[in-house]
């Protein structure tokens, strides 16, 4: 019986073999699966030194000042400046203020539209109703209309609500998406079971049970992704805050970061050192969050 294990098992694909009365173990030791596949690595390492070079020149600008921008050879090591940049940055503009009005926007509108796109996934994929592909084909359509088309009604309707120099100007118009209601959508579809939803309708259970019961906790990571790319997002945005928003003291940061040019001239100095502290709790939310938002993603990519 060993002998034919033996030449039925190549030598180089297993380091040893453990026979017991009708069950045998393999362990797996070389061949192509067991290699270790450096080009990948180091294609790895390229791209991640390449999308972090960027933020690192910043700093290194914002350290040394802006003849770190025009010296030959281009100088890529730190200086010793950047408290003095910051500290100028702070002085010029309401930097923290700015700080916490990103924070309670971006924040508010992660997780308000993270529940409401669920909400519109799930009825869209799981309640049946009279014109419901319809519906969800405009939801579609509208993906596809620049965003840039929707500043002057979306402005003329925040004018009638006298809601011009506020929060929730910008807020309330990026409650829902329809990115978001589609990605939700897609995951109520393929993760919830039309079997569990049925049963939870026979127990009497109502849409709203059914919902937020059964079909949210079982998309929750979805939903975090959902919130996270959101976040990101309304963190970034510069041209709806800059339309709307005229008081110093309700600035996000990206308006902020505006306020560090002058007229004519523009402190590289300043401006990178204001960007790159306006970069850091993104920077602090994906190191902590990171790990989840990765297995939200594969969570629906190998469920369905």
């Amino acid at each position: 019986m060993s002998a034919v294990i033996d030449q039925a098992i190549p030598e180089s694909a297993t380091e040893s073999i453990v026979t017991s009365p009708g069950r045998v173990t393999r362990r797996r030791g070389g061949g192509r699966a067991g290699r270790v596949r450096w080009p990948v690595y180091v294609l790895l390492i390229l791209a991640v030194l390449i999308s972090v070079f960027p933020l690192y020149y910043m700093f290194v600008i914002a350290s040394v000042g802006a003849t770190a921008v025009t010296s030959s050879p281009p100088r890529l090591y730190p200086g010793f400046n950047f408290l003095d940049i910051a500290a100028k940055v702070f002085e010029t503009v309401p930097f923290v203020q700015s700080l916490i009005n990103s924070v309670i926007v971006s924040l508010s509108i992660a997780v308000i539209s993270a529940v409401l796109c669920a909400m519109a996934g799930f009825a869209f994929a799981k309640l049946h109703f009279p014109g419901r592909n319809a519906l969800f084909l405009i939801v579609l359509l509208t993906m596809t209309v620049p965003a840039q088309l929707s500043v002057i009604p979306q402005y003329l309707i925040i004018s009638w609500l006298d809601w011009v120099d506020t929060l929730q100007a910008i807020i309330v118009p990026g409650l829902a998406s329809a990115f978001g209601i589609f990605w939700m959508r897609q995951h109520m579809a393929t993760t919830v079971s039309d079997e569990l939803i049925q049963a939870a309708r026979i127990d009497g259970a109502n849409s709203w049970q059914q919902f937020w019961g059964i079909a949210f906790p079982v998309v929750r990571p979805a939903a975090f992704v959902l919130g996270l790319i959101t976040f990101t997002s309304v963190w970034n945005d510069f041209m709806w805050p800059f339309i709307v928003l005229k008081s110093p003291e309700l600035f996000t940061v990206q308006i902020a970061l505006k306020q560090l040019q002058a007229n004519r001239t523009i402190d590289l100095a300043l401006t990178m050192g204001g960007s790159f502290m306006a970069t850091l709790p993104l920077l602090i939310v994906f190191f902590f969050v990171g790990r989840r938002m990765v297995a939200g993603i594969m969570d629906g990519a190998f469920k369905g």
